[in-house]
This record gives structure tokens, C-alpha cells and sequence, in this order.
């Protein structure tokens, strides 16, 4: 949590050659969309245009200068053959302007140009999980988990592929600001407001089977009634089917099992209620589906590390 801003945050991103221009353009869009709260800049190693991945090219205002000026940086992916396990001067000069306290962000391949740099050793980090025996190889020194959408250790957070940059850009918004301005970013990018650092990031079979019945239903209720004893009987029952079919189903449409889902929908409101309300631990427990607050607590910090007392006093004070 970084506090109310009294003027912007500074966030640079950098272009490298190579960059998928898609990702590129992630921080702008979300960052941008909140309420004046990020000044966002592009910069390049030399102040030149770029070659993208795709059949254009780049130009930006500003060179590498500006990342001395920035609180946050984010390095955005590039081609996987742009990047070995040494990075060209002009990269490595860039990358040593950056402020030893700025926050540094990485989204998909840029993970590898943090670790060339030195900049992920003894972080926890991640990358696109097609690329994750590639980065084992390169850097076997770092802690990787490839199964998640994105790592926050602190000063370093790392995201995976593509839309996974959005979800670690609202992770920014809501650790900075809270979560009732990073749900209004989210309505403005039209995008879900919360997927858990901690999901899976590629599920094997995203959409049901032409003429299968779809969990969202389900889903749907089930956040509704967040505060009842729900089973999985209670979830297959609703939405028609066996046990073993709807267990089946619901992880081929969203990853995780069912019981999984449930707890990260119960910490998501657990997490909105210690920000936006002053219920006590335990009231917050009953509400959202917690047998006691010591239940909250334990899923609290299985999930993000930290007491709801010390939760609730970081997000209050920042509003």
C-alpha cells in the first residue's frame, strides 16, 4: 500500500524492440482510467521509435531520462528470441536509471529482461507459462511459478501473458487507492474487477462443450448467498447436475475447483468490507460465509499475507 499521492504517480513504461504492442498499451489504458491518480509516460532506450512484434513500428516522446523521475516502471513483454540471458548496453544503461525505491513491473516476457538484470534475484516471479521452462533454463536461480496470473513481492511484481497486465495494473490501483476505485477503472476498461493473483493462468478447456450447460448460472447465485454454509452438493443441485459433472465442469470453465472458487469470492468481499465498512472481524466472517473471524483471518493470510487488522488499517488509511 503506497498511501494517498498528493500530486500523480509517475509510472514509465518501456518500449523495448520487439514490444507486443498490445501489453504496451495496458498501463496507459488502466492506469489512465483512474481518476488522475498516475501520470503515464513511454519511453524508449534512446528516444527512438521501436519496431513492435506486429508489422509497425513505435515512436515515443521521451528516452530513457524519464525512468529516473518514476515511482512505479513497468517493462513491457517483448519477442522471446529479443531477449537472452545478457541484455544490450543501451537496455542494461536504461534499466540502471531506475530509482532504488521505484516499484518495478514486469508483463509477460519482461520478466526475463528483470532477470537478466538482476533485478529478480531472491523475488518470487513469474512469466507466460508457455515460456516457463525457457526462463528455468536462462535463470535457474529464480523462484518461478508458472501457474499464476501474477506475483506481487513487494518492490518486484511480475505478471503473466497479455490480459494478466490488466490484472496486476488494477492490483496496482487497489493497493494504492482501494478497491472502489479500482471496480470503477475496471467498469471503465470493461473488464472483471478482481481475479486473484493466485488463478490459474491457462485452463484447459475455457468453454463448456457445444450444447453443455455452463456453471455461470451457478455462479451467479452462489455470490449472491455468499454468507450461507454452501456445499458443493448445494452448487451441483442448483445448477442440474451430478457431483462429479458439475466438479468437472465448473474447473473447465474457471480453473480452480469449486471450493477454491468459493474462498477467493469470500476473501474478495471480506477484503471490500474491511475497506468500505466498520463491521468487526467477526461480523465480517458471518457475512461473507467464514464460520469464525479466526477462519477470516487464516484465509486472509493464506491469501494475501497479511491480519485483516493490518488489512483494514493500510486501505483506511488510504481513504
Amino acid at each position: 500500500m503506497r498511501g494517498k499521492q498528493q500530486r500523480p504517480e509517475r509510472v514509465v513504461v518501456l518500449a523495448l524492440d520487439g514490444v507486443y504492442p498490445f501489453e504496451l498499451g495496458i498501463p496507459s489504458r488502466v492506469l489512465g482510467a483512474a481518476d488522475g491518480r498516475y501520470e503515464v509516460l513511454t519511453c524508449t532506450v534512446d528516444g527512438r521509435p521501436v519496431h513492435t512484434n506486429a508489422d509497425f513500428t513505435i515512436g515515443v516522446e521521451h528516452g530513457p531520462e524519464v525512468l529516473e523521475t518514476a515511482g512505479t516502471v513497468v517493462i513491457a513483454p517483448v519477442s522471446p528470441d529479443r531477449v537472452g540471458a545478457d541484455l544490450p548496453a543501451p537496455v542494461s544503461a536504461a534499466l540502471a536509471r531506475i530509482r532504488p525505491d521505484a516499484r518495478i513491473v514486469s508483463i509477460c516476457t519482461g520478466a526475463f529482461v528483470l532477470a537478466a538484470a538482476g533485478l529478480l534475484d531472491g523475488h518470487r516471479a513469474t512469466t507466460h507459462w508457455q515460456l516457463a521452462e525457457h526462463f528455468r533454463r536462462m535463470f535457474p536461480h529464480i523462484d518461478l511459478d508458472p501457474d499464476v496470473l501474477f506475483v506481487d513481492d513487494g518492490r518486484v511484481l511480475t505478471s503473466a501473458g497479455a490480459a494478466s497486465g490488466v490484472d496486476v495494473c488494477l492490483h496496482l490501483v487497489r493497493g494504492d487507492h482501494g478497491s472502489d476505485l479500482a471496480n470503477k477503472v475496471a467498469r471503465r476498461c470493461v473488464v472483471p474487477p478482481f481475479r486473484d493473483g493466485g488463478q490459474a493462468q491457462y485452463i484447459e478447456q475455457p468453454v463448456p462443450e457445444a450444447g453443455a450447460a455452463s456453471t455461470a448460472a451457478t455462479r451467479a447465485w452462489a455470490l449472491g448467498r455468499l454468507g450461507e454454509p454452501l456445499t458443493l452438493a448445494d452448487l451441483a443441485a442448483h445448477a442440474r447436475m451430478s457431483l462429479r459433472t458439475f466438479a468437472r465442469r465448473f474447473h473447465d470453465e474457471v480453473g480452480v475447483s469449486p471450493g477454491r472458487w468459493l474462498i477467493q469470492q469470500r476473501v474478495a468481499h471480506a477484503r471490500h468490507l474491511l475497506e468500505s465498512s466498520d463491521l468487526t472481524v467477526d461480523q465480517i466472517a458471518g457475512r461473507v460465509g467464514f464460520a469464525t473471524g479466526a477462519s477470516l483471518r487464516q484465509h486472509l493470510h493464506a491469501s494475501i499475507g497479511v491480519s485483516p487488522q493490518a488489512y483494514r488499517r493500510t486501505f483506511q488509511t488510504a481513504r
